[in-house]
């Protein structure tokens, strides 16, 4: 059972998927699955390429943008940031639990000039912290707004 959380009109966070998540998403006018967990991170994963090939079957596209044990850095955010911009609707992120995808889905808005308390407002709102991140989507968004 899908478990979709809203971060924005255009952006949705959720624990893993499987394929029978598609048509779901589909549903709710996702046209992106951004997979943000690393192959293999658990013996229980829906590999990667189970999903991409369930997207593509339902004419969505997919990227994967892995966030494993060394965390958050400037590829994976402008690698989020470039998805999310070039999205013709929603886009679905997901990880283990949403949380990386939440955090990965704050940093690009700041690094893309998205005030930090509207930020991590949405993601409270979607039930995720954006605590351990915040200081990096403080100044992100600083240097963004120039």
């Amino acid at each position: 059972m899908s478990d979709f959380r809203t971060l924005s009109e255009s952006v949705l966070a959720s624990p893993q998927i499987t394929p029978g998540d598609i048509a779901a998403a589909q549903a709710e006018g996702v046209t992106l699955i951004v997979n943000n967990r690393p192959e293999g991170e658990a013996e229980d994963q829906t590999p990667g390429t189970e999903i991409e090939a369930a997207a593509r079957a339902a004419g969505l596209d997919y990227v994967a943008i892995p966030i494993g044990g060394a965390g958050f850095g400037e590829p994976q955010v402008s690698a989020m940031a470039d998805a999310l911009a070039s999205a013709e609707g929603k886009v679905l992120a997901y990880c283990r639990s949403g949380t990386r995808s939440t955090l990965l889905w704050a940093l690009a808005q700041a690094h893309s000039g998205g005030d930090p308390e509207e930020i991590a407002a949405a993601a409270a709102a979607a039930g995720y912290d954006v605590t351990p991140v915040r200081p990096a989507i403080d100044m992100l968004s600083t240097r963004a707004r120039g």
